[in-house]
């Protein structure tokens, strides 16, 4: 009897920003998380998507989280699919539910969360004690 071995490369890649906690910071990781994605040749198709939801969980992270924040990027490519995980942990909310940021127009924030939605395969919210991950993930076929 023969036995048919999978012979299919599955690769997987990891890599873990900090992230400063300064709104002006987010462009800064945002570049790396590009030059990251770049060097695992991430299927081009999804890159863009992809940092325009680090983009927004880091902002997220800035605007209504305690710092720390840290991006964490992982790839993994099996069976001629590529998963990217975008998460981005925090310390936890800044301030009690339902009170708006100090400084922040209503009506220029508040849709980080429908983009992310819209343009991950999956995505959700991890709460642990000490802080929140919230993740996203991109499929590439």
């Amino acid at each position: 009897m023969a036995v048919q071995l999978n012979t299919l490369v599955r690769g997987a890649c990891e890599q873990v920003l900090p992230m400063p906690p300064l709104a002006a910071a987010v462009p800064d990781v945002r570049r790396r998380a590009g030059a990251v994605l770049a060097a695992w040749q991430v299927s081009p198709e999804i890159v863009e998507d992809a940092l325009l939801v680090v983009s927004e969980l880091l902002t997220n992270a800035i605007v209504h989280a305690l710092p720390p924040a840290m991006l964490r990027l992982s790839w993994i490519h099996d069976a001629g699919l590529g998963t990217l995980r975008i998460e981005v942990t925090d310390a936890g909310p800044a301030r009690t539910a339902g009170q708006p940021p100090a400084g922040i127009d209503p009506d220029e924030h508040g849709r980080g969360e429908e983009i992310v939605h819209a343009l991950a395969t999956r995505y959700g919210m991890d709460v642990r004690p000490g802080g929140i991950t919230r993740w996203a993930d991109l499929v590439a076929v």
